[in-house]
């Protein structure tokens, strides 16, 4: 029996892999324990109880970015936060720490090494956050998700991918996809995602170019954002909702799609087999332009800036290219060739490595 605390969350790219492994974890033995570690904020505090696993809360604290009272503070909440990390490890005889950042890893990080207990550390971005970036100097292992990844002590491991995804690369869901959705199965479909907060840029492109889309048969489903305030329709070939709980089955019904270039999305695509336009969040560190070098590189996917993702780039270049067919499948394939279906299986391995001495 090994007892586990996995950390992370604030976004799905976070909370994710850190389910995937989760699940992994539990499978490999039912006398393994996991507990998760995140704040009350993000995604976490509804995904992993609806998961059936115990959250541990702590503050959500962002690093200081000036000199205010704010950074002043910032120590002192850091070290609490520590502190109350360390009375879990030790309420829980917790054998190892697994982090995948964000604002619950790092108080994980420096608890797991005042506790000298193992800690591996998971980075799903091609460009690593403040809190991996850190960690990883006293972690025992680290895993990858891109290869051109730069962290010490790092091994390639990819995207741990929930198994609804696994599936999906597996088999052939389009027909239940898109009765789901309330889709045409023989119509090409277009799926557009700016993630789960929406993507102002994409929202807007795709809104003005709906009757073009329409014109050249391409049925389109549109996931704009639960907090873009947009109203769901549903009108002939065009297919518009809040949010989706079902990304497996969207993706399954997809033959294009338009999408950020976070990291669990394009492992996702690659994953699948699904030949895509990346719009990067144009806005932080940049990593999203990163995440997507090696699928743009084989030929799975192109890459657009922000600003020029305009209605011109979808009737000049997106439908032309929906439209070939022999492209889109050379494409599909190219994709697929870049896909790892088996991330949590390796990152299980690098974590077993570590118990194993």
């Amino acid at each position: 029996m090994t007892n586990y605390l996995l950390a992370g969350g604030g976004t799905a790219g976070h909370v994710n892999p850190l389910l995937a492994l989760a699940d992994e974890i539990t499978a490999e033995s039912k006398s393994n324990k996991v507990w998760a570690l995140g704040t009350s904020e993000g995604l976490e505090s509804r995904l992993v109880p609806a998961r059936g696993y115990e959250l541990l809360i702590v503050p959500r604290l962002p690093m200081p970015r000036r000199p205010n009272l704010y950074a002043l503070s910032f120590p002192a909440k850091f070290q609490r936060s520590v502190e109350q990390v360390k009375t879990y490890i030790k309420e829980n005889k917790i054998d190892v720490v697994v982090g995948f950042g964000g604002y619950a890893s790092a108080p994980a990080y420096r608890a797991a090494k005042a506790l000298n207990v193992p800690y591996i550390i998971h980075e799903a971005n091609a460009m690593p956050g403040y809190a991996n970036r850190v960690g990883a100097n006293s972690a025992s292992a680290v895993g990858v998700t891109f290869k051109n990844t730069k962290l010490p002590k790092s091994s390639f491991v990819g995207m741990p991918l929930r198994k609804e995804i696994v599936e999906v690369s597996k088999s052939d869901f389009r027909f239940e996809g898109a009765k789901y959705f309330g889709l045409n199965s023989n119509l090409s479909t277009l799926v557009v995602t700016g993630g789960s907060l929406g993507a102002k840029r994409i929202n807007e492109t795709i809104e003005a170019s709906r009757k073009v889309l329409d014109a050249a048969g391409i049925q389109v489903l549109h996931i704009v954002g639960d907090r873009t305030g947009l109203e769901a329709i549903d009108s002939g070939t065009y297919h518009r909702i809040a949010y989706c709980d079902r990304m497996d089955l969207a993706l399954a019904c997809a033959d294009f799609v338009v999408a950020r270039a976070g990291a669990a999305t394009v492992c996702e695509l690659a994953a699948i087999g699904i030949p895509s336009v990346l719009v990067p969040y144009p806005v932080g560190n940049g990593e999203q332009k990163f995440n997507a070098v090696d699928l743009v590189d084989a030929g799975g996917a192109l890459l657009v800036e922000d600003a020029k993702f305009t209605s011109d780039y979808v009737s000049q270049i997106l439908i032309p290219l929906l439209s070939d067919s022999k492209r889109v499948s050379e494409m599909a394939a190219k994709a697929k060739t870049q896909g790892v279906t088996d991330g949590a299986k390796r990152l299980m391995n690098l974590i077993s490595g570590v118990l194993k001495g």
